[in-house]
């Protein structure tokens, strides 16, 4: 039976050693109330301490001062294991000192793994990962020296294929962040820009005699709708309120609290931009790239865009129309939409649906996106893409491995070369002014993000889109495949290039 906790009463039922399991998305609905009375209580105790923590998609709200990087940064935790850990500045410089084993798994497998916990079997088996940088043949999933622990992914065969079977530590506190609580402690999300994981992450806590902490904005007193209540009161032992920041409207539109029409789509994202201070990209670069992937959106498709240079895709779909013909989703579980940036990312203005994430995985691995648009660190002389891991710095592969496994259609969006690139456009000529001092074309990518064997394999269609030009991938490697006008194919291109392609 649930009781009605201060954050301090709740964070005092976790013990030393537990495995917590964060129900977030990046940036997004982080239970931050939750965080900070643990970093307190730790502060204070030095308790509780050999943690290991697990996300899907990372848990942080892009400052060091706030919600875990705190009890992360001064020794709580022993292992973390996360999709992605781009909202988590302290904590992403810390892992590459050797402070604690940190993992990166494909956020869709760890998402399906925690499912896997909630149904009673250990583990997930996936294609996704195979002959990239988590499978064990390659790197393996461990970003830094001591990462060492095998058990998280390995390579099996079932009927004669293979997969990796993905496998966390059994989860026994969950940390949520909802919208109320009813008379009966269900908790539901309707104020919410996604549920996530949530009533997995509940459920696998609870099969392992776990508890279930939930920060929530209100209790109410009319029980919920039973289709809107996402986890049970029964799966619940401690609730926690604390009334929410006011929304900016801008914000409020992103919950889905009131219908946006699809005319409307790009007052509300400039709006929201204006807010929170995105990063636009809208250098002559990006827009040339936007411009020209767009070409390959199709009607009817359903579609990924990631994040950078890919965002520029949809402005261009807007102004086609072509936007009106597609439908757009997001990693959080979001569908049909207008997917937000920047702080944002995961959060959708005029969904149509939201659902859970890994059900949102399941469309993706199963191929159900018809064409998806990536930004990419790197591409090698064989295709392969580097998109999780510069030099010195890891973002982490996220959504990535997932959405491009097995989507019919994969399309790089990315500048040939960075650092100082300059490109000049006048009467559809091309000019490139001044080449990067940063090459993105390689002859072998630091880590493998996207593997091009996979994709020959299974006959999907990869473009690599740059400002000067586009590249198609063949079974021999690149293939150069159009050339823009006024670019010098042999100057601008070849003589760049570190490795020879067919033209």
């Amino acid at each position: 039976m649930y009781r009605i906790m201060s954050s301090d009463e709740a964070v005092s039922l976790i013990r030393d050693g537990d495995c917590i399991c964060v129900n977030s998305f990046v940036g997004i609905e982080n239970p931050v109330v939750l965080h900070e009375a643990l970093y307190e209580r730790y502060r204070k105790t030095h308790s509780p301490k050999h943690l290991t923590m697990v996300s899907s998609a990372g848990f942080g709200v892009w400052d060091e001062e706030r919600n875990a990087e705190g009890y992360i940064r001064e020794g709580a935790v022993d292992r973390l294991i996360c999709g992605h850990f781009g909202a988590m500045p302290s904590t992403k410089k810390i892992i590459l000192e050797n402070r604690f084993e940190a993992y990166n798994l494909p956020l869709g497998c760890i998402s399906h793994a925690i499912r896997a916990q909630a149904g009673g079997i250990p583990g997930a088996l996936s294609k996704v990962g195979l002959n990239l940088f988590v499978d064990p043949r390659q790197e393996g999933p461990g970003i830094n020296q001591i990462s060492t622990d095998s058990s998280f992914v390995k390579v099996v065969e079932v009927d004669g294929h293979e997969y990796l079977y993905y496998k966390l530590p059994k989860i026994t506190v969950a940390l949520i962040k909802g919208t109320a609580a009813d008379r009966r402690g269900n908790i539901s999300f309707d104020d919410m820009y996604m549920s996530g994981d949530a009533l997995s992450i509940a459920q696998a806590a609870k099969s392992h005699n776990g508890i279930v902490i939930v920060q929530v904005d209100r209790i109410v007193d009319l029980p919920s709708r039973p289709r809107n209540a996402i986890i049970p009161g029964c799966l619940v032992d401690a609730i926690v309120v604390s009334e929410p920041e006011e929304k900016e409207e801008a914000l409020q539109a992103l919950t889905g609290s009131f219908e946006i029409p699809y005319e409307d789509w790009g007052t509300w994202t400039e709006k929201l931009e204006n807010l929170t201070s995105a990063h636009r990209h809208d250098s002559l670069s990006a827009m040339i790239i936007g411009e020209r992937a767009s070409r390959e959106l199709h009607k009817e498709d359903i579609v990924n865009i990631g994040i950078g240079i890919p965002e520029t895709i949809s402005g261009f779909a807007r102004k086609t129309g072509m936007l009106d013909h597609i439908t757009l989703t997001v990693e959080s579980g979001s569908i049909g939409g207008f997917p937000a940036s920047g702080k944002y990312f995961g959060a959708m203005i005029g969904a149509a649906s939201v659902y859970d994430m890994a059900n949102q995985f399941d469309l993706y691995n199963n191929g159900g996106l018809d064409i998806c648009f990536m930004g990419a660190l790197e591409v090698d002389q064989f295709g392969n893409v580097n998109a999780h891991r510069g030099p010195g710095a890891y973002a982490g592969i996220g959504g990535f491995a997932n959405i491009t496994a097995r989507t019919p259609t994969v399309v790089f969006c990315m500048t040939f070369n960075t650092k100082g690139l300059n490109v000049a456009r006048k009467d559809g000529q091309i000019t490139i002014l001044e080449n990067g001092s940063i090459p993105k074309f390689v002859e072998r990518v630091r880590s493998i993000s996207f593997s091009a064997k996979n994709a020959v394999e299974l006959g999907q269609k990869v473009l690599y889109i740059t400002e000067r030009c586009v590249f198609i991938l063949t079974p021999r490697g690149l293939k150069l495949l159009e050339v823009y006008p006024g670019i010098d194919v042999q100057h601008d291109i070849l003589d760049l290039l570190p490795f020879s392609v067919e033209v």
